[in-house]
């Protein structure tokens, strides 16, 4: 096994983060536009050659990590088609409304979806779901003071027969870690509060904190309103 050169072990934490970096793009077109999202290709000039990258042209997205003073976490339960389950996930939706901050759709998302408001909010993480096959971006919020909204919102689709729990935090981890629970936003969520409980939840950002998101990054949702 190779041994660890002496800038490794010098390296520290804080020093340990992606790299922005914009390779100039050659040429760019969609070639499937969908009825939420779109296939786009681009030409790319990476320095050294030029490739094509066709890719998932997304909008970004935010989950809602909504936590009681008992240290339980509300999910919800609905049925996802492309992988035929109904699974256990954090309340979430699309960045698809064009002027609304990342904010204001997971309050609005945790409204919808559960029927429920927040006193307290917090960026708990963010991450590329797959950032060789999309552009998403998902910010996971931490929901605290959490309570009835007072009204029920009409549901329709996969939305109309949701299920909601509260769920204990380290039962839901126990549930990702024996592989029963697999929907990403969850999974990263409740690992994330996790790891920053241990800390005291220093970790936590502001919740109107900068984002950089999605196919917003570069372009504007062409003048569409929410698909």
């Amino acid at each position: 096994m190779p041994e660890l050169g002496a800038s490794d072990d010098r390296r520290t934490l804080d020093e340990l983060a992606d790299e922005p970096y914009a390779a100039t793009v050659v040429d760019s077109e969609v070639v499937y536009r969908g009825r939420v999202w779109d296939v786009r290709r681009d030409t790319v000039d990476i320095g050294h050659s030029t490739i094509v990258r066709e890719y998932v042209d997304h909008t970004g997205a935010v989950a809602v990590l909504a936590m009681d003073d008992e240290e339980r976490v509300l999910l919800i339960k609905q049925y996802r088609h492309p992988i035929r389950t109904r699974d256990w996930e954090l309340p979430a939706g699309l960045l698809d409304l064009q002027g609304e901050s990342p904010l204001k759709a997971a309050q609005r998302e945790l409204a919808e979806e559960a029927d429920a408001v927040a006193d307290t909010w917090n960026v708990l993480t963010e991450f590329a779901s797959t950032p060789g096959g999309n552009n998403e971006v998902i910010r996971i919020y931490l929901a605290r003071g959490v309570r009835h909204a007072g009204e029920t919102f009409a549901r329709e689709e996969e939305e109309a027969d949701i299920e909601v729990r509260w769920v204990p935090l380290d039962e839901v981890v126990r549930g990702v870690l024996e592989r029963r629970l697999r929907n990403a936003p969850l999974s990263l969520g409740v690992l994330a509060a996790v790891a920053s409980r241990s800390t005291g939840y220093e970790s936590l950002g502001p919740a109107d904190a900068p984002f950089q998101r999605g196919s917003w990054l570069t372009r504007p949702l062409d003048g569409r309103a929410s698909r």
